[in-house]
């Protein structure tokens, strides 16, 4: 506190405030959806194997705010629980294939036009004199 009340006296220095996330403030209207979607889809799964949402928690280490959260589709709710409930569901495996770079239409043609200049390797020392 001491140090906060110094460095505000210092001329030029300012508070510095965090930066709003503006994707949790009003993320686009197909990552809404599709987040929605997915927690639409975790409840079902859960409901569907006749779990509690406090069950389903202490299966993956967390509180049952945060699989309340993921199933309602927050924005806010980390990756790591909707990824911890695709398991808990065994429901993991089709995540491998979000993102896979050899379905990904336009980077592979992106990178048939121009590939991406990489660094050489730089060559080994010579210790002969």
């Amino acid at each position: 506190m001491r140090l906060k009340r110094r460095l505000t006296g210092i001329k030029g220095f300012k508070k510095q405030m965090a930066k709003k996330n503006t994707l949790t403030q009003a993320p686009p209207y197909a990552v809404e959806q599709a987040i929605k979607r997915l927690g639409a889809n975790l409840r079902t799964a859960r409901l569907r194997r006749n779990l509690t949402i406090g069950e389903v928690a202490d299966k993956i280490g967390t509180g049952p705010r945060a699989v309340s959260d993921a199933e309602q589709g927050k924005i806010t709710t980390g990756i790591a629980v909707y990824t911890a409930l695709l398991w808990a569901y065994e429901l993991l495996d089709p995540i491998e294939f979000l993102a896979d770079p050899s379905t990904d239409e336009e980077g592979l043609a992106l990178s048939m036009r121009r590939e991406r200049a990489r660094a050489d390797k730089p060559e080994e020392l010579d210790s002969d004199f």
